[in-house]
C-alpha cells in the first residue's frame, strides 16, 4: 500500500500546522489577552510531532495513487482537526473538554459553523482569531493547499486535488499543471477575502471583525466574533455585504477564476448550474419573505424581505450566519432553511450540501425515467449546458444521493438513541452533514446543551459533508485495501 508515502505527507502537513499559530501569536501581542503562550506552546508541540512522523520517511519517493490520495485526504484532515484542537484543549477560561475542543475544531476546518461555546464575546481576541483562521484555512480545503507545496516533496498532486476537490466532475482543470491549479484557486480565494474585508470595513466594522468575519464569510464558515452573529451590528449594509459575498463564495471558483483570466463577465452567463443556483436564490428568498411577512414575524414588508433573503442566501450557501433566531420562527420557515440547506452550492465553491449541479442531474434523471414509462424504447440523454452528461457520472451522482440520505437517516436514528428529541437529533445532524451550522430544538442557540456522543457523531457528520462522503466511505470498504 506505500504508508510510508503517506506518512511522509501527513508528517510534512502537521509540521506546517505548527505555522498556523503564529498570526493568534501576534495578535495576542498585539491586543496582550494574554494567550500568546498557548499558542507558541501549541506551535511548538505540532512543531514537534510533526517531525517525528516525517523524519523516518523524509527520503521515500514514490508517486502517488487514487488510494494514497484519498488516504491522504482522510488522514490529513483527521490530523488537522486534532492538531487545530490544540490551543482549545490548552484554553483555561472557558475550559473545555477534549471532545468539545475536537468539536469546535472540526466544526471549523469543516467551515460548518456549529459552536459549543456559549459566550463567544468573552473569549480572547487571539482565540477569536484563531476559530475564524481555522474556517478560511478550511474553505478551499487543506490538501488543495497541500497540493501547491507537493513538488516540495517531490510527489504528484493529481489525485490528492481529485480527492479533495468537491463535485462530480473532478477532471476538468484550469491550467495545464495541477499545481498550477491549487495556486490559482488560492489566488482569486485571497483576492475575494482581501475585497469582502475592505467592502465590511467600509460598511462599518472594526478591522479586527472585517478580517474575521471575511475569512468566515468567504469561506462559508459562519463563524462570527459575537454571540448574536451579524445581528450584533443590526446594520443593513453590513447585512448587504455578506449575502452579495456569500453568494459569490458560493459559486465555482472555476467560474471565478476564467472571469478573471478572460477579464470579462462571460463564464457567469454561460454556465447552467450558476443560472439554476440564481433562480433557486430568488425563489426561495421571495418564498420566505413573504412567509415572514404573512406570518406576522415582520411588520413590514421591508423588514421581511430584509431577514428572509439573508437567512436564505446564508441557508442554501451554507454558510449559516444569522441575523435573526430563525429556529424560533413560526410555521414551515426553520424547517424549510434546514432542507435547502441540503441544495447547497455550486460544485467547486466553498459551500457545502449536495450542490446544484447533482440537484440538476438527479432531477434530470427523475424526468427521464418518467417519460421511459411512455416512450421504452427511445433514447433520452440527459444534458446540461447543451452537453450530454455519461452515464458514469449519473451513476455516481445517484450512489452519492443514496449514501448520503442514508447517512443522515442513520446519523439521526443514533443522535435520537443518545437521549435527544426528533426535532434536534435531525436538524443538527442535516445542518452538520450540509456544512450549515445552525439548527433548531437544543441546539438552536448552541451545541454546548448536546451530550459527548451526540458530539462526536456530529463531528463524523461534518467530515462526511465536508469530504462529500465517497472520500470517507471508501475507506471503509475491504477492496480499498487490498493490493
Amino acid at each position: 500500500m506505500g504508508f510510508s508515502a503517506v506518512q511522509r505527507i501527513v508528517g510534512f502537513l502537521i509540521a506546517a500546522s505548527s505555522l498556523m499559530m503564529l498570526p493568534p501569536v501576534l495578535v495576542s501581542f498585539w491586543y496582550r489577552d494574554g494567550t500568546s503562550e498557548l499558542f507558541m506552546a501549541s506551535a511548538a508541540i505540532l512543531l514537534a510531532a510533526g517531525l517525528l512522523i516525517w523524519y523516518p520517511v523524509r527520503k521515500v519517493r514514490r508517486e502517488l495513487r487514487i488510494r494514497h490520495g484519498f488516504l491522504i485526504v482522510v488522514s490529513a484532515w483527521l490530523a488537522w482537526v486534532l492538531v487545530g484542537a490544540l490551543p482549545f484543549v490548552l484554553l483555561t477560561t472557558p475550559e473545555l473538554s477534549y471532545v468539545d475542543a475536537v468539536f469546535e475544531s472540526m466544526s471549523g476546518l469543516t467551515t460548518t459553523g456549529a459552536t459549543i461555546v456559549t459566550n463567544i464575546d468573552a473569549l480572547p481576541r487571539a482565540v477569536l482569531y484563531y476559530r475564524q483562521q481555522l474556517q478560511w484555512l478550511g474553505g478551499m480545503g487543506i490538501i488543495v493547499l497541500a497540493v501547491a507545496l507537493l513538488p516540495m516533496l517531490r510527489v504528484g498532486g493529481m489525485q490528492l486535488y481529485r480527492a479533495e476537490t468537491p463535485g462530480p466532475m473532478k477532471d476538468a482543470k484550469l491550467t495545464p499543471r495541477i499545481t498550477e491549479t491549487a495556486k490559482a484557486l488560492w489566488l482569486i480565494y485571497f483576492g475575494i477575502t482581501v475585497t469582502c474585508v475592505f467592502a465590511y470595513w467600509l460598511a462599518g466594522m472594526n478591522l479586527f471583525d472585517a478580517v474575521g468575519h471575511a475569512f468566515s464569510t468567504v469561506a462559508i464558515g459562519g463563524f462570527s466574533t459575537h454571540n448574536s452573529s451579524l445581528a450584533f451590528w443590526d446594520n443593513p449594509t453590513i447585512e448587504s455585504v455578506a449575502i452579495v459575498f456569500m453568494a459569490i463564495a458560493g459559486i465555482n471558483f472555476a467560474l471565478h477564476f476564467s472571469a478573471w483570466r478572460r477579464a470579462s463577465a462571460q463564464p457567469y452567463f454561460q454556465d447552467p448550474e450558476l443560472k439554476v443556483y440564481a433562480i433557486l436564490l430568488l425563489v426561495f428568498a421571495v418564498l420566505v419573505s413573504f412567509a415572514l411577512y404573512v406570518t406576522g414575524a415582520y411588520d413590514t414588508l421591508s423588514s421581511s424581505f430584509r431577514y428572509g433573503i439573508f437567512q436564505v442566501v446564508s441557508a442554501m450557501t451554507t454558510t449559516g450566519f444569522t441575523t435573526a433566531p430563525f429556529y424560533a420562527w413560526t410555521g414551515f420557515l426553520p424547517v424549510l432553511l434546514i432542507c435547502i440547506a441540503f441544495i447547497g452550492g455550486c460544485a467547486g465553491s466553498t459551500a457545502g450540501g449536495m450542490k446544484v449541479i447533482r440537484v440538476i442531474l438527479l432531477f434530470r434523471q427523475s424526468i427521464r425515467e418518467v417519460r421511459r414509462l411512455i416512450h421504452p424504447h427511445a433514447i433520452l440523454p440527459v444534458k446540461v449546458g447543451g452537453q450530454r452528461t455519461s452515464d458514469t457520472i449519473i451513476s455516481a451522482v445517484w450512489g452519492f444521493f443514496f449514501l448520503y440520505i442514508a447517512a443522515f437517516a442513520i446519523m439521526t436514528i443514533l443522535l435520537t438513541a443518545t437521549g435527544l428529541d426528533a426535532e434536534t437529533a435531525y436538524s443538527t445532524v442535516g445542518a452538520c452533514i450540509t456544512n450549515l451550522g445552525p439548527a433548531l430544538g437544543d441546539a438552536g442557540p448552541n451545541y454546548a446543551a448536546l451530550n459527548d456522543p451526540a458530539k462526536v457523531i456530529l463531528s463524523i457528520a461534518m467530515l462526511l459533508g465536508r469530504l462529500e462522503i465517497y472520500t470517507l466511505l471508501v475507506l471503509l470498504t475491504p477492496a480499498f485495501w487490498r493490493d
